[in-house]
């Protein structure tokens, strides 16, 4: 079995992993971080977004080979405190209802604002499209991306 090195949230772990094991599991069974979820599988809902290279992708369908050096990034990574924007807003709208899904609303949202500072409705509905909130919260994300967006301001 291959050995990976990969750097998640800065720090550097060593995992033997098949080449085609998703990033998800290798992040929440080998790496042992948990706030990524397992929605579906095949790269639809969004539950398992985190961050390559900044970047959002959906680590249930991506194999660890594909990481290579880039920097991995989960939820567990935006801040050991709840003090990055986009979760001081989800805070302070009251974003989740159940929750299962927030933690890849989160990365996608972080994601939008780390590359557009102020968005519109239109982008943030291309950004978000795609991640499913089976609760419907999709109103108080939106406010909750503008509120984090105004933060920077």
């Amino acid at each position: 079995m291959p050995s990976y090195q990969l750097s998640v949230n800065g720090k550097k772990y060593s995992v033997d992993a098949d080449e085609q094991m998703p990033l998800l599991w290798v992040i929440r069974d080998l790496i042992g971080l948990t706030g990524t979820k397992y929605g579906c599988g095949i790269a639809q809902c969004g539950a398992c977004t985190v961050h390559l290279s900044g970047a959002p992708v959906r680590s249930c369908s991506f194999p660890v080979s594909a990481v290579g050096e880039q920097p991995v990034t989960t939820i567990e990574g935006l801040s050991d405190d709840n003090s990055h924007p986009v979760q001081r807003a989800w805070i302070a709208e009251q974003v989740p209802q159940c929750g299962y899904c927030q933690s890849g609303q989160i990365m996608s949202a972080a994601a939008l604002l780390a590359g557009n500072a102020n968005p519109d409705d239109e982008a943030i509905h291309a950004a978000m499209n795609g991640n499913i909130c089976r609760c419907g919260t999709y109103p108080r994300i939106r406010k909750a991306i503008k509120t984090a967006a105004s933060y920077s301001h």
